[in-house]
């Protein structure tokens, strides 16, 4: 819903109301005016007008320059009306026939146009009001500023809006934008560049034909790798489910400071990550994580062990610690390899590697949690993953 459309229905019971407001003032002054079948002439057209125009005002695409010509020219009318009528008091101070009513016609202006536009109507009103009234008094002063601020005002206040939400929309469209870009990064990542990786690997082992392959695939990740890197935020896209597979046993991996809790619904797709290398723990029973931040927390977890896999060594051992606390569930991924030098987070995620960056904090962020990395260089890499019960 636009932002000026509570406006728009409030002006459309002030023209309803304000029309009534005329039509009461002017059945209670009857007798005075002298020639009252003008008023009563006018009051018909004007209270047909203003119940057949409602649909102009419910909005601005209806509310169309001719639409707001024809209504100020009821209420120029109107005003020039009153002292034909024959009633003394609209010329000496009191009410003319539209009254009110007058406002709303500037008000439209004002929402349709905005405050240029208010003022080019109110100065309308203005001279029509002094007109009528031969003579520019005290009070013709007063009503003519009260209604040129008021309309000029709400016609500001209208532009500012519309501006805001421009730039709201443009906003959400870049954050959509962004977002899938991110998403395909990270799965690129996952997929595409690890096979190329891989590729280059076992091409520059077997030598001949295939080290010449494997060059060109480590060419393309390379180039593979800064195109997905440029322009790309920390803020990863939806989840991408991982396997499943049964838990292990208890672990004797050492955890200061934290308790073991109940076991949360990533266990299942955490303990397929289980085997010769990797040992898995968990508590017996389930917490209440919600099914889309537990995918996305076990692809963290596997994009963690990738990273033991790579950069750890053949003989690294991993661990995997789940921990239920009352507000959030706890992985811990912890390896007994060489650690990661100073600077190298840096210097890789300029490079285009993503994979703590992206695959991993960036996984966390996007469902409200945080990841984070200690190592020591030579007593192996530690990664505590952070994930609220209550997510995103």
């Amino acid at each position: 819903m636009s932002v000026e459309q509570p406006l728009w229905r409030a002006l459309m019971a002030y023209r309803v109301l304000t029309m009534g407001y005329a039509i009461v003032v002017f059945a209670a002054a009857y007798e005075r005016y002298e020639r009252p079948w003008i008023g009563i002439a006018y009051y018909v057209v004007l209270a047909g007008w203003t119940l057949a125009t409602l649909p102009q005002v419910s909005g601005a695409r209806r509310c169309t320059k001719r639409f707001l010509t024809a209504d100020l020219t009821i209420a120029v009318v109107g005003i020039l009306l009153s002292p034909v009528a024959g009633h003394e008091r609209a010329v000496t101070g009191g009410s003319t026939l539209p009254s009110i009513w007058t406002a709303g016609a500037v008000l439209a202006w004002a929402i349709k146009g905005g405050w240029r536009w208010a003022a080019s109507a109110s100065l309308l009103i203005g001279v029509a009001n002094v007109v009528q009234r031969g003579s520019f008094s005290r009070s013709t002063l007063h009503n003519v500023l009260l209604v040129c601020i008021a309309s000029i005002a709400i016609g500001y206040v209208v532009e500012v809006a519309r501006a805001s939400e421009r730039t709201l929309a443009r906003a959400l469209e870049i954050e959509a934008a962004t977002r899938e870009r991110e998403r395909l990064a990270r799965d690129i990542h996952d997929s595409v560049l690890q096979v190329l990786a891989m590729v280059q690997r076992r091409g520059t082992a077997l030598g001949g034909e295939a080290a010449e392959l494997g060059r060109m695939a480590g060419e393309q990740e390379i180039a593979l790798r800064t195109l997905v890197a440029a322009g790309l935020t920390p803020r990863p896209g939806p989840p991408r489910t991982r396997r499943s597979a049964r838990s292990s046993g208890p672990s004797t991996t050492p955890r200061r400071g934290r308790r073991l809790g109940r076991a949360a619904r990533p266990a299942p797709l955490l303990a397929g990550h289980a085997g010769s290398d990797v040992t898995f723990s968990a508590p017996g029973t389930p917490v209440p994580l919600p099914p889309a931040a537990a995918r996305e927390l076990a692809a963290a977890v596997g994009a963690a062990l990738d990273n033991v896999r790579r950069h750890a060594g053949d003989g690294a051992h991993a661990w995997i610690l789940v921990e239920d606390e009352p507000d959030a569930v706890i992985v811990t991924v912890r390896d007994d390899g060489p650690g990661i030098p100073d600077g190298r987070l840096v210097q890789a995620e300029g490079e285009g590697r993503l994979g703590v960056a992206q695959s991993i904090r960036g996984r966390l962020r996007d469902i409200g949690g945080t990841a984070e990395l200690i190592s020591v260089p030579g007593q192996g890499t530690e990664v505590e993953m952070n994930v609220p019960k209550r997510t995103k």
